[in-house]
């Protein structure tokens, strides 16, 4: 009977002890992990100009978010693999684990705060919700009223942040839903819709390489916000490491380089 109840006891401490070890030595976490296999897992919808999208040429990704990504690989003296995702499936893919961080122009909100974990802001005040048109209807539309109108065809890509603007705040338009975000400015421009709900940045980058094209509301943005690099919550180290790096980047007057060569 004693040696039962002293078994007991010695499961009892062994357990207690095991769940007292810290986090990182019960299980490696996303730092560790990464410099062990010598890559580090970037997922990108690789769609967004100027922050992440591929050169169909190249093969290669390019824009901010890429130069932001290649910076990390460097710190952490490792190979980039990048992960294709979309945006309808960014959030489930994050949670999943299925890459160590995103980059692709994303939006820090609360709605992905509360689920997800997110990096300190870079861009702040740089991103706003705007539209792009064609150039003959830039004196069309002065205003969220003046889109919101049964006869104006919106076009928005499915599962991110511009879905959701016009949803909101775009009641009586009629709504195309296209799945290749990269490829809406060529269709506002033919006239197989009249309206993009984009980003500034975006918009911005459009209006120059093509002249069809115009942002006539781009300095008056319906929302102002920054971007952040995203990441699955419960690995704070981690999330440590990448807000470290920014800081950097900003100390140095990197992070001031690329948004003057991407987003201005």
């Amino acid at each position: 009977m004693t040696m039962r109840i002293i078994e007991r006891v010695l499961l009892t401490l062994c357990f207690t002890v095991v769940m007292l070890l810290p986090l990182g030595i019960a299980s490696a976490g996303h730092l560790e992990d990464i410099l062990a296999r010598g890559t580090i897992r970037i997922g990108t919808t690789g769609d967004y100009i100027p922050m992440s999208y591929r050169n169909l040429e190249t093969g290669k990704y390019e824009g901010i978010d890429a130069e932001i990504s290649k910076l990390i690989a460097e710190s952490l003296g490792v190979k980039i693999e990048y992960v294709p995702t979309t945006w309808p499936t960014l959030a489930a893919d994050t949670q999943a684990d299925k890459f160590d961080i995103a980059l692709c122009g994303i939006s820090r909100n609360f709605n992905r705060e509360k689920i997800m974990a997110m990096s300190d802001a870079y861009g702040e005040g740089m991103f706003g919700k705007t539209i792009l048109c064609r150039q003959k209807d830039a004196k069309r539309f002065k205003s969220l009223s003046d889109i919101d109108k049964p006869d104006v065809r919106v076009m928005i890509n499915p599962g991110g942040t511009n879905e959701k603007f016009a949803h909101a705040n775009l009641k009586h338009v009629q709504l195309i839903v296209h799945n290749e975000n990269a490829d809406i400015p060529r269709q506002i421009a033919e006239g197989k819709a009249d309206i993009m709900i984009t980003e500034t940045v975006e918009a911005a980058h459009y209006v120059r390489s093509d002249k069809r094209l115009a942002a006539p509301l781009i300095n008056e943005p319906f929302t102002r916000h920054s971007c952040g690099i995203l990441m699955a919550k419960g690995d704070q180290e981690w999330l440590n490491y990448i807000n470290f790096v920014l800081a950097e980047l900003r100390m140095d007057g990197t992070m001031k380089t690329l948004e003057n060569k991407y987003l201005k």
